[in-house]
């Protein structure tokens, strides 16, 4: 994205946005781009619109992913699900071997347009581009680079354009969605399973599919477009300009779940060794207890603090917020009977949690299921820890 952005400022710099009248040989196309493992948020692939005229020296890409790193407050920001995107433009041939660098496919698809509706068409890009319209409020699924893509001729064309949903299967949700594309992503799966709540477990509609690129794609394949009696396929010609070559991805060794398995088995070892001599291994709860408070708390930010897909979050249900600061308290003697029970509680409680894991109404990670019980473990523990009497030090009676 930051060379596609740097690639738009250049052009910006060359090229005016002005009134520029296409010839008959003007092409309109919708790019499609292949995902790409190197970023998670290549993974799902990317989409943009073409438009190419010889005659007038034009080929042109129109992209509506772009994002300024230098916009006010821009960490800010994106933290709470307000970024701003927008659409540049920028030569296509630039594009082009940028993407087929990533080794990812590139297909395109003319569009059945008349000379009027191209034209139409291209001016609606144009004004888009300009500085003072170029902005708009991103959001993952319903306001994205693809969603854009079917808009554009969904508002220049309104009540003409019948998109092809033939490819919806019954019961699939947003997150199923998403899933599909992060099997060589597993910890970019890990982390939108914990930040995106609820919002995402319902079935999705046809038209929400149209987030993600690939069924841009199928719904323009099988489109039509309607004018005065009559009904025209709105795709004319496509064609893959580039297919990559097959590239093998891993997962590599440490994914989640082999990540909290060894966790685990660690934490297992270490309160084996504890239950011998009778000490607690109180850095191993800091650490642990830490990290997984940590996470509630980012739950709650994401909750209620931003304007994510993040409310009705159940990871709520395990990653307790309270755990920090509360774990820095443990070894405080006048709190030793309110952690007693309490450690006790929480056991019993990460139990439940597992029992119903599987019928929750939001899908929870099964790579977290080790971590959990790794926090049954030590709750455990540490609750019967609290439950020995406290050893008092001989004196020899003397001040």
């Amino acid at each position: 994205m930051r060379f596609v952005f740097l690639s738009f400022l250049i052009f910006l710099s060359t090229f005016s946005i002005a009134q520029i009248r296409l010839s008959e040989e003007a092409e309109i196309a919708v790019i499609t781009v292949g995902p790409y493992q190197g970023e998670v948020w290549s993974a799902f692939g990317h989409s943009g619109i073409r438009i190419v005229d010889q005659k007038k020296g034009i080929d042109w890409f129109y992209n509506y992913g772009l994002y300024d790193f230098e916009q006010e407050n821009f960490f800010l920001n994106f933290a709470q699900g307000l970024l701003k995107y927008k659409v540049g433009v920028t030569k296509y041939d630039r594009v082009f071997r940028f993407y087929k660098s990533q080794d990812r496919f590139i297909k395109e698809q003319y569009l059945n347009l008349t000379q009027e509706e191209k034209q139409r068409f291209f001016d609606f890009l144009q004004n888009n581009v300009k500085p003072e319209n170029a902005e708009y409020l991103y959001n993952y699924v319903y306001d994205n680079c693809a969603t854009k893509i079917r808009d554009v001729p969904e508002e220049l064309f309104a009540g003409r354009i019948n998109f092809d949903f033939s490819y919806k299967e019954e019961g699939k949700t947003i997150r199923d969605l998403m899933d599909d594309y992060l099997d060589y992503q597993p910890w970019g799966d890990l982390a939108i399973d914990l930040g995106l709540g609820m919002q995402i477990d319902r079935e999705a509609t046809a038209y929400e599919y149209m987030f993600l690129p690939d069924y841009i794609h199928m719904a323009f394949s099988g489109a039509t477009i309607s004018r005065d009696s009559a009904t025209v396929p709105l795709v004319k010609k496509s064609e893959t300009t580039f297919m990559p070559t097959d590239v093998e991805n891993s997962n590599g060794l440490f994914t989640p779940f082999n990540t909290f398995v060894i966790l685990f088995f660690v934490v297992g070892l270490i309160t084996h060794r504890n239950l011998k001599s009778g000490k607690r291994t109180k850095w191993i709860d800091a650490l642990l207890f830490s990290v997984v408070g940590f996470a509630g708390w980012w739950v709650v930010f994401l909750w209620f603090g931003t304007e994510h897909l993040s409310q009705r979050n159940l990871n709520i249900l395990w990653a307790i917020p309270f755990h920090l600061p509360l774990i820095f308290f443990v070894g405080k003697e006048r709190f030793r009977d309110f952690f007693r029970k309490y450690f006790k509680v929480l056991a019993y409680w990460y139990c439940g949690v597992l029992l119903v894991w599987a019928i929750l109404p939001q899908p929870l990670h099964q790579a977290l299921v080790p971590l959990v019980l790794t926090m049954v473990l030590r709750s455990f523990y540490i609750g019967y820890d609290l439950r020995k009497p406290k050893v008092k030090l001989p004196t020899n009676g003397k001040a």
